[in-house]
């Protein structure tokens, strides 16, 4: 009932992006609405005519749970989100650009790192040590091979990345303004 795209949609515009908290505040009262709105990503639905007091109780527990299960980190239920980019470590599904994207474990347990470490430079020693738990091998290759298999899976230019970033001499980085 929006002007021009329902709140449905206005709903995944906002998961593509983002995993705030999102009450939908509507009209529509069949219960067929209300199950599309929460299995589509709403975290709460209110209908009109609604009590203030209920309105606002509703708002204060989405706010609360955000703050209380966000670290401060892009992470929310286990889940880390960033610009076209969602890594869900429960469920072990990365999704970019809207695909679901399959990754090997060591290629996803790479990712999981530099994404919890964005924007710091993690070195190939670093890396190496944290996925396979174990002492670097000196062995810079397979590492460098798994960067390139995970920018050519999620990157939209493998060759001019937005998320893992190279830098040259020292290792790698997840990029910071994403």
């Amino acid at each position: 009932m929006l002007p021009e795209m329902d709140g449905f949609q206005v709903l995944e515009k906002i998961r593509e992006i983002s995993s705030v908290p999102v009450l939908m505040l509507t009209a529509k009262i069949a219960s067929a609405d209300k199950v599309n709105g929460l299995r589509s990503g709403a975290d709460d639905y209110l209908t009109k005519p609604f009590d203030v007091e209920e309105f606002t109780a509703r708002v204060l527990s989405l706010i609360r749970r955000y703050t209380t299960l966000n670290t401060g980190s892009n992470e929310i239920h286990n889940c880390y989100t960033f610009q076209g980019l969602t890594i869900d470590k429960d469920t072990r599904i990365v999704t970019a650009r809207n695909e679901q994207i399959e990754l090997h474990a060591k290629e996803f347990n790479i990712l999981c790192y530099l994404a919890k470490n964005q924007g710091k430079i993690l070195t190939k020693q670093q890396i190496y040590e944290e996925v396979w738990q174990e002492q670097y091998a000196y062995d810079d290759n397979n590492i460098m091979g798994y960067i390139s298999k995970l920018r050519k899976s999620i990157e939209s230019d493998p060759n001019n990345p937005t998320y893992i970033q190279t830098v040259k001499g020292v290792g790698y980085r997840f990029s910071r303004e994403v």
